[in-house]
């Protein structure tokens, strides 16, 4: 777990720009908030946020996967981060923000 939660603080401090942000304990992982909206997910030391139609294309261009809580668990709403824009605090926080886009 002290892995994660290293993790989880460098995704925090990446995105230390982002207005309102939070960070909330749930499922095993951790839940990202900036105000209200719920946005991003922190699991097993990887980054997924939220998709919608306009930005899902953008993640599959680059070989990221679907949220996959468990082996029969599949939630398509939320990808994987690549690690390039995760080590990029200005584009993370560009991708976080479209992340808690409608």
């Amino acid at each position: 777990m002290a892995k994660s939660d290293g993790f989880k603080d460098f995704v925090l401090d990446q995105l230390a720009d982002l207005r309102g942000l939070t960070c909330r304990a749930m499922f095993g992982g951790f839940g990202l908030y900036s105000g209200k909206t719920f946005f991003g997910i922190v699991h097993k030391g990887r980054l997924y946020f939220k998709v919608s139609p306009a930005t899902v294309t953008r993640y599959q261009d680059q070989g990221m996967k679907p949220f996959k809580p468990n082996a029969r668990q599949s939630l398509k709403s939320y990808y994987e981060v690549p690690l390039d824009v995760i080590e990029d605090a200005e584009q993370l926080t560009d991708w976080a923000k479209q992340a808690g886009q409608p």
